[in-house]
């Protein structure tokens, strides 16, 4: 058996990257990104739609080649340590995107793209070692812990980011009350540039117990006989996936699923920014107050996945999300469920006064809530579907199959919001993600496999 100082290396590894989703992809970065570096909000969310399709793009067409010639060294955690240096090294790249600065939009959307697809490639191969670590009736709890613990890291970051290093514009102040750590000037954006090197020194303090102590497979073989072998081991796969029918069907509704709900968090901030006016430390307690839910839901879905199955933990959230952005398109500053009229927010009135800005973050607690268990029951139902040899294989073709088509849903929220001129017709196509995601997934059958004791080393 894995000790428990392994496991928990391998749990930290989503606190590592949490901040990169937290801080630069929703809740800091993009809007600062739509807000202060682009035109326009509706020019900002259309470029950083483009922007996230792209790095999906990537993804999807790398992923499953590089899985493939991981199961054919028997390591993972060299890939996870290269992938993370990238990570590291875009998010650094995001301080020097500056208002007025020439060329700070290109800086800003290839610092987040190498942000984006580092953190996501290095998950690829960590998630591939679930497997190895703990039988299977134990990979519920050991996948929602990990997401737990990204949620709880990502609101411990967010919680520094808003009481010591962003601040207001309109004040100076932090939401502590204080000035900015180091003096960074708020009118020029500092304290929001901040979040990429701070990102990157979280990313790099909490990666390092995986890499230290949690058990990898043996190394075999030289690089260029992996790469032969990824290569004719991924055509195989390819080629036999028609047989995998429950696979095949899963990848596909995960395809849509989670391209709805990236698309979802990437624009959460961004929609709040434009509709209701909310400044970075607005949406920043909006996110802290997401994050708690999260955490709680990740734990709590890790138990239901092993009572429940994951199946259904997945399905119940699919459920939850679809009503709730049905209530964010039917709610906008001044009218909630399409037909009621409230009052808008007004200047001095104090942090989410309205009526609409309450329902708004209501149903972001309720998003928050389910978001965890959907992603942590979705690794789990996959690692007891594919084949064990060819774990890193099929969780390559799992990222490709989340990111395949997030170069669409994303540019295609740019594009109906550029159409529309309308951030709510934008985000009005997420819907067809989530409701297409859960017709596939009830046809998926999840064979029920004897438990076997995993490698310790």
């Amino acid at each position: 058996m894995t000790s428990k100082r392994g496991l928990f290396g391998w749990i930290l590894f989503d606190v590592a990257t949490q901040p990169v989703a937290t801080l630069i992809t929703t809740f800091v970065f993009a809007p600062y990104f739509a807000s202060r570096l682009a035109s326009s909000p509706v020019e900002g969310q259309s470029l950083w739609g483009f922007a996230t399709g792209a790095a999906g793009l990537i993804i999807a067409v790398l992923a499953p080649l590089l899985g493939a010639m991981a199961d054919a060294s028997g390591r993972r955690k060299p890939w996870i340590a290269a992938f993370s240096l990238l990570s590291i090294t875009g998010c650094l790249l995001l301080w020097r995107a500056a208002p007025g600065v020439e060329g700070a939009v290109a800086l800003a959307i290839a610092g987040f793209i190498m942000a984006s697809i580092g953190a996501e490639f290095a998950t690829v191969f960590t998630n591939a070692m679930m497997p190895t670590l703990v039988p299977q009736e134990r990979m519920g709890r050991l996948s929602g812990y990990g997401w737990a613990a990204g949620y709880f890291g990502g609101l411990v970051s967010l919680a520094i980011m808003l009481g010591f290093v962003v601040a207001s514009p309109d004040t100076g102040l932090t939401l502590a009350g204080i000035a900015p750590f180091l003096g960074l000037d708020p009118a020029s954006g500092e304290g929001d540039r901040a979040s990429g090197p701070f990102a990157a020194l979280w990313y790099l303090l909490f990666i390092l117990p995986l890499l230290l102590w949690t058990p990898d497979g043996r190394g075999h073989g030289n690089q260029g006989g992996h790469v032969r072998a990824g290569i004719a081991s991924l055509r195989a796969t390819l080629v036999a996936l028609p047989r995998h029918r429950d696979i095949m069907i899963f990848l596909a509704a995960q395809m849509i699923y989670i391209d709805g709900l990236i698309a979802l968090f990437a624009f959460g901030g961004i929609y709040a920014a434009g509709t209701f006016g909310w400044t970075t430390i607005e949406i920043g307690i909006f996110g802290i107050l997401l994050t708690i839910t999260g955490t709680i839901g990740a734990a709590v879905g890790g138990v239901l996945d092993d009572r429940l199955g994951p199946k259904a933990v997945v399905l119940g959230s699919l459920a939850c999300l679809i009503l709730a952005s049905v209530g964010i398109l039917a709610t906008t500053a001044d009218r909630i469920f399409f037909i009621v009229d409230v009052a808008p927010a007004t200047a001095g009135d104090g942090l989410f006064s309205s009526t609409a800005e309450r329902v708004y973050v209501a149903l972001g607690l309720a998003i928050g809530m389910v978001a965890g268990p959907l992603q942590a029951a979705s690794r789990t139902l996959l690692a007891r579907l594919a084949p064990p040899e060819h774990m890193t294989q099929f969780f390559g073709l799992y990222a490709l199959s989340g990111k395949v088509t997030s170069f669409l849903g994303p540019m295609l929220v740019g594009l109906m919001t550029a159409w529309s001129e309308s951030q709510r017709g934008g985000m009005a196509v997420l819907l067809v993600f989530f409701v297409g995601g859960a017709a596939l997934l009830t046809a998926v059958r999840v064979p029920v496999r004897p438990s076997a004791s995993p490698s310790s080393s």
